[in-house]
């Protein structure tokens, strides 16, 4: 697994150099010249913790919640202030966890973030089920935000018990949803479960984009090595039927196909927090991407909020990028939503997409796993599928390792990996 990630990685980068992570970091981030900037905040309450998630998060606790957002703010402030002017960004995304436990607070960080940062293409954050409620969505509104992403998993119930999820109140759901309507309704769902049909799947969609949802994330279960799983995975061809099937079923239903994983009605803006050329995360364990470092902030919510108030930023680990390493982080993350712009490339790098990579290009056209439409590559389903199974190699090789260390130490020496 980890032999074909570094093959991969030493060819695409020209380079035998491993990505090492230092724990250095720039005590103010260059973010003023990126363009296509996009926001990241991270809340890690949840009311109980699902086995499956691999995510950072912990049961909620109303005095912990509240010192986490004092430093999540004046972590804001820091990054903030470091800029001469205030900056135009396309989104901000808050993750978790569970958002909506510090509902009344959302509004306070948006204006924080106001303070420094312009959004101009609107405000997404992921609601598990049971927060979908009439008054949590009419305050989500008012503090500004205009996409909501529900954590669904399984509208069948043998299913949310295989993932240790409650049952859901979906009535109660489906009308705050009508009473309270948002630009983008994302529904989120797992595949390649025990038994999982593509029936089950349709059912899964047909529910969601009959009752509120105009945007669908179906992803498939990926086993990371410090979650649980109480059943056996499912073959790896049958993954690759049941994701063909679903492609299928959602491109008869007229779904537009907007990144691997996610359908949506037409004309509805996407709802994904990961397609970004640059970003800046906020919050433990969130994530800053700029055009020559990537960087990530400790995992540990008291060592966040100890760094914050000593006026530190909290990153735990740093990669400086050579130039390759660049590109291949850009284009991995670029052909997460099915295309990759050669003119885009351009404007980012300066090099022509043929000129680095032409090679690769015709290679991945001769196997059919990608078409050339003027100056833009599309996969293909066949390609999507091999994509799907790369990423879930980089998946288990590269975060799985990285979140290893950072959930058992806040602010390791280094990580190198190769």
């Amino acid at each position: 697994m980890s032999l074909i990630t570094s093959l991969t990685r030493c060819w695409l980068t020209r380079s035998f150099r491993a990505f090492r992570f230092t724990d250095t970091f720039d005590a103010i981030l260059p973010y003023q010249n990126a363009e296509n900037l996009g926001l990241y905040i991270h809340i890690p309450f949840c009311r109980s913790l699902c086995d499956f998630c691999p995510y950072c998060k912990v049961t909620y606790r109303e005095d912990l919640a509240k010192a986490y957002v004092a430093a999540l703010k004046k972590e804001i402030e820091l990054v903030g202030a470091g800029g001469s002017e205030r900056k135009r960004v396309t989104t901000l995304y808050f993750g978790g966890g569970s958002p909506a436990l510090v509902v009344n607070e959302i509004g306070e960080i948006i204006e924080t973030v106001s303070k420094y940062f312009e959004i101009t293409e609107g405000i997404g954050l992921e609601l598990h089920p049971s927060d979908v409620t009439v008054s949590n969505l009419r305050t989500l509104q008012r503090a500004g935000v205009t996409r909501i992403s529900i954590g669904i998993q399984s509208f069948s119930d043998e299913y949310l018990e295989i993932l240790g999820r409650g049952k859901l109140d979906c009535q109660h759901m489906f009308e705050a949803l009508r009473s309270v309507p948002f630009e983008t309704v994302s529904m989120d769902f797992i595949f390649a479960l025990p038994g999982q049909t593509i029936e089950r799947v349709k059912r899964d969609i047909d529910v969601a984009f009959s009752n509120g949802a105009n945007h669908v994330a179906i992803y498939p279960f990926i086993d990371f090595t410090y979650t649980k799983r109480k059943f056996e995975k499912i073959p790896e061809m049958r993954k690759k039927k049941l994701l063909a099937e679903i492609t299928e079923y959602c491109d008869r239903q007229g779904y537009v196909r907007d990144s691997i994983w996610t359908f949506a009605k037409p004309g509805v803006k996407k709802y994904s927090s990961m397609t970004r050329e640059n970003f800046l995360g906020f919050g433990c364990s969130a994530t800053t991407l700029l055009k020559d470092q990537f960087k990530i902030n400790t995992f540990s919510i008291p060592d966040y909020i100890k760094q914050v108030e000593n006026g530190l930023l909290p990153t735990a680990l740093t990669l400086k990028f050579t130039s390759r390493q660049r590109m291949l982080y850009y284009l991995f993350w670029t052909a997460y939503t099915t295309r990759v712009d050669a003119d885009a490339f351009y404007q980012f790098f300066g090099e022509k997409l043929t000129h680095c990579y032409g090679f690769e290009l015709l290679l991945a056209r001769m196997l059919g796993f990608a078409q050339k439409d003027g100056d833009c590559y599309t996969m293909t389903p066949k390609g999507a599928y091999y994509y799907h199974y790369y990423e879930n190699y980089y998946t288990l090789s590269y975060i799985d390792q990285m979140w290893n260390l950072m959930r058992v130490k806040a602010f390791p020496d280094e990580l190198v990996i190769r």
